[in-house]
């Protein structure tokens, strides 16, 4: 797979989502040449360990849902200065991934096993609203719980604000702890809302209108929507070897 080919895939894939943001900002290419890719490595961020990771095991493509954040000052251009010493491409999608039909929010409401997408998540003035999915056959609150925690692997907050069955989930992967996207899903009549982060306020509201949350990573809510676009490659170039970059589970959640 040259990059033109893996250009060319990714507007397949993606469509009127890579229209709808702007390239550099939500989505780009780095380092970049005409070299065969033969070995695409995976993970939520990219980060200077990831890079090294990736250069430890022959990797010449790594996909990422985030960029490296200019906010954590300098990382970015470590990242990239890795990257070229190791010549190794990198690609990130942000918000076209978690809007795709096939990214992060459906991919963990499918691994949850919510079989019926009744709502797709999509960008409404600046924010992601709410992903929806429903159960066939309700679910009790401790039981999902279990299943979260052993799907990302990594021990998650919740928050059990009434004693119904779970049959209806609202999802925001990652940063989805504002309070308008708790209102959404009460207003959406789901049991449950599941996201990567919490603030004090997520708590105190989720609370106040008795609704049921859980609180996993923001990396490992986010993980398995890169997955299904890296599987998507591999389905497009046979002869492409995938393999996940291992991140740590450092973020806390409780």
């Amino acid at each position: 797979m040259i990059i033109q080919q893996f250009r060319s895939h990714i507007e397949e894939l993606f469509g009127q989502l890579l229209k709808d943001f702007n390239e550099n900002d939500e989505y780009g290419y780095c380092n970049f040449s005409t070299v065969n890719y033969k070995k695409l490595g995976y993970a939520t961020n990219i980060t200077p360990e990831i890079v090294l990771q990736a250069a430890e095991k022959n990797v010449n493509l790594i996909i990422t849902h985030h960029d490296a954040w200019d906010f954590v000052y300098g990382m970015k251009e470590r990242c990239v200065a890795l990257l070229k010493e190791h010549n190794i491409a990198h690609f990130f999608i942000h918000l076209p991934l978690d809007y795709a039909e096939f990214g992060t929010c459906n991919s963990l409401l499918r691994l949850l096993g919510a079989s019926n997408i009744i709502q797709q998540s999509r960008h409404v003035e600046g924010q992601s609203t709410v992903g929806i999915g429903e159960f066939d056959t309700p679910i009790t609150m401790e039981q999902l719980v279990e299943v979260t925690t052993n799907l990302l692997g990594e021990r998650v907050y919740f928050q059990q604000n009434n004693n119904k069955e779970i049959r209806r989930i609202g999802i925001v992967t990652g940063a989805g702890n504002d309070t308008s996207q708790l209102r959404e899903a009460l207003n959406k009549n789901c049991d449950v809302y599941i996201t990567g982060e919490k603030t004090l306020y997520t708590i105190q509201y989720a609370k106040f209108i008795n609704m049921n949350i859980i609180i996993g990573s923001h990396t490992f809510t986010e993980i398995f929507g890169v997955r299904s676009l890296a599987h998507k490659v591999q389905e497009k170039f046979q002869d492409i070897e995938v393999l996940q970059l291992n991140e740590e589970h450092y973020e806390v959640i409780g």
